[in-house]
């Protein structure tokens, strides 16, 4: 006759999910509105700085042909909203193909500076000689040579890009340490397999450094060369503003163009944290 009391083993009985812990689901919370505020905080930045722009304008009585509000740029910022964005294209266009030259030629060769003695004494003095030389005084040239098209602000933002990421390439693959490149070469490692996987990734951070410098340098280049002579471009329209003391306008182009630097800045913060994962746990 069996009772109604169940003989199973207490190893095969179902056991009960634990109760949750109030004090660790406050500490995760915690964490993530902490975490959530922390990335708040660049915004929250951009704010406090409108606030204090707008609140500056109205408090001193500043007239609008000397420091316009708020208010108003972002009114003409969206009413002008078309042409902004027509002459964005254009300048952004120029941004990214000097850049991107930029890339493919300063890497490369700080590489091969860094690595060749013969080739350091060859290609880095002309480089120096080229950086030197003020690049303003050469836009008007470029104009002469290549038009006013495109092609001469791409060349300008290449050249004033070009210096600070070689010098960044060549300190990047010559910052190894000579006793690691002995340890791999005992252990039998390939003159490949010690370029990718280990002077390729100490190299990295100082590159994406000089990249972060290049990158802010490009788009003052090419409004800069869009000043010297152009009919289209953010640089163009930011002249035009100026020359007709249309400081709405003028305040809308520095709006956009702040947008366009950041948009650029955090491209290349991605492009790093997906490059060289083991700098993630250091930011």
């Amino acid at each position: 006759m069996t009772s109604g009391v169940s003989t199973a083993p207490a190893a095969a009985r179902p056991r009960a999910a634990p109760a949750p812990d109030p004090a660790a689901r406050r500490r995760r919370a915690l964490r993530t509105l902490r975490l959530v505020c922390w990335n708040l905080i660049p915004a929250l930045t951009f704010v406090i700085i409108i606030g204090i722009w707008a609140a500056a304008v109205q408090i001193f009585a500043i007239p609008a042909y000397l420091l316009p509000g708020p208010a108003s740029v972002f009114e003409l910022l969206i009413r002008e909203s078309g042409m902004l964005w027509r002459n964005a294209q254009v300048t952004l266009a120029e941004i990214l193909l000097g850049f991107g030259l930029t890339l493919v030629t300063a890497i490369p060769l700080g590489l091969v500076i860094a690595l060749s003695p013969i080739a350091k004494q060859v290609l880095y003095p002309p480089a120096m000689l080229l950086q030197l030389v003020p690049k303003i005084a050469m836009a008007p040239l470029f104009l002469v040579w290549f038009g006013f098209g495109m092609e001469s602000k791409v060349v300008l933002t290449l050249l004033m890009t070009f210096f600070p990421l070689l010098i960044a390439s060549i300190s990047g693959f010559q910052i190894l340490d000579q006793r690691l490149l002995y340890l791999t070469r005992s252990m039998g490692a390939s003159k490949w397999q010690t370029f990718r996987y280990l002077r390729v990734p100490a190299a990295l951070p100082v590159i994406f450094s000089g990249v972060k410098t290049s990158a802010t340098i490009a788009a003052t280049a090419a409004i800069v060369a869009e000043f010297v002579g152009a009919n289209q471009g953010l640089g163009y329209v930011l002249l035009k503003g100026t020359s007709t003391m249309n400081l709405d306008l003028t305040f809308a182009v520095l709006v956009v163009l702040t947008v366009i630097g950041l948009a650029i800045n955090y491209l290349v913060e991605f492009s790093e944290w997906l490059l060289a994962p083991w700098q993630r746990d250091g930011k």
